[in-house]
């Protein structure tokens, strides 16, 4: 019966116009035919897990060999969506934070998954702030409806898999061997991001350059607090191949930001200043272009949004993560056809992966066709 439904969307052309004026809600006619079972109920569970990094992660303020996160399944009418929320220990969020956020999320009051606004507003209506623990709820919703309608969510969004862009890979602040080393690890990627800030910045980029002339890009984390120095490093850093410049200065110095972005050969990329749909506006006029990660801004349902008041305001975008399993790094890239720039490696950077989903080949982001956001465990 199950599969039924699933071939009848397939072919009954339903689910044109599924993101039509930034919302992702689904055709409520298809919704009615996938969820006639009256008595199914969504059920939220979550777990928490621990990401071993392949390499220590140095960036200009901290370091870090793990990164915690919460692995989410909804399941409903024997069909189930995965999530994940990654939390770095910068964004203020814990395992403990989670648990507690979602054990307050009460998913069976829901008769129908396809009420993606309607679900999801209640979601950040518990509790501000918890934007990792929303965004593990979006992405198992996201999968699931998905999966319930047998596509994939690039295709719901009406997007061409075959324009996703190449990756960078990231070259996290470390020693020139160590650094040499990531760097011929990274032979397969044809753009590298470089973690700046700190006082050995030149010597990171001419390490580098000692071994590949790949395009590069920066992040300097808010790393420059001199507006007139991070112009003169930017000018050095067009020299050597680089293609942008990711949050060069504290996100509280907006005049002097909004100069840089002015003045720069570059374009200049709001990243700690990025956080959800606000944040789009205010960042306008005083970077280039913003980067969008799931989760900070609570998952797919507000990063297609984001996406859609950016290119309005005539903004590059750039679609990025963090240290995360396949299934949330799966989940962004399906958003990757239409942005200008993506650093979806975070999977890559892990060594103990439990699932399979969107592949990076020669590259490229990869998307597969599976239903959902294109993952199964592993």
């Amino acid at each position: 019966m199950k599969q039924n439904r699933r071939n009848f969307l397939k072919t009954s052309g339903l689910l044109a116009g599924a993101a039509i004026a930034g919302t992702t809600s689904v055709n409520v006619s298809a919704a009615n035919i996938i969820t006639n079972n009256s008595s199914a109920k969504m059920k939220l569970t979550f777990k928490p897990y621990t990401l071993e990094l392949k390499h220590v992660f140095t960036i200009a303020t901290s370091s870090r060999s793990t990164t915690p996160v919460m692995l989410t399944e909804i399941e409903y009418d024997g069909i189930v969506g995965y999530g994940e929320a990654s939390m770095p220990p910068y964004l203020g969020e814990t395992q403990d934070t989670a648990a507690k956020f979602l054990s307050r999320v009460d998913l069976g009051q829901f008769k129908d998954p396809f009420e993606i606004e309607k679900i999801l507003e209640y979601v950040d209506s518990i509790e501000t702030g918890n934007a990792a623990a929303k965004a593990s709820v979006d992405i198992a919703l996201h999968d699931l409806v998905g999966k319930l309608a047998g596509q994939p969510w690039y295709k719901i969004w009406g997007l061409d898999k075959t324009t996703t862009p190449n990756t960078s890979f990231t070259i996290g602040i470390d020693t020139p061997d160590v650094v040499r080393q990531k760097v011929k690890e990274a032979a397969e990627f044809k753009i590298l991001k470089v973690k700046l800030g700190r006082e050995n910045d030149k010597e990171m980029i001419e390490t580098i350059r000692s071994v590949t002339n790949t395009p590069l890009c920066v992040d300097v984390n808010q790393g420059w607090e001199d507006k007139e120095m991070a112009l003169d490093m930017i000018h050095w850093l067009k020299e050597k191949n680089v293609t942008f410049v990711e949050q060069p200065m504290p996100k509280t110095q907006l005049d002097d930001m909004a100069w840089l972005t002015e003045n720069s050969p570059l374009p200049t990329i709001a990243d700690e200043a990025m956080q959800r749909i606000p944040d789009v506006v205010k960042a306008h006029g005083i970077y280039s272009g913003i980067n969008i990660k799931l989760m900070k801004c609570t998952g797919m349902r507000e990063a297609y949004k984001m996406l859609t008041l950016a290119r309005a305001l005539d903004m590059k975008v750039m679609l990025g993560c963090m240290t995360e399993t396949s299934c949330a790094i799966s989940a962004a890239s399906h958003l990757s056809p239409a942005v200008d720039w993506a650093d979806l490696d975070g999977a890559l950077l892990i060594g103990n992966d439990v699932f399979d989903g969107t592949k990076i080949v020669d590259g490229k982001v990869t998307l597969t066709d599976r239903p959902g956001i294109g993952v199964v465990k592993i």
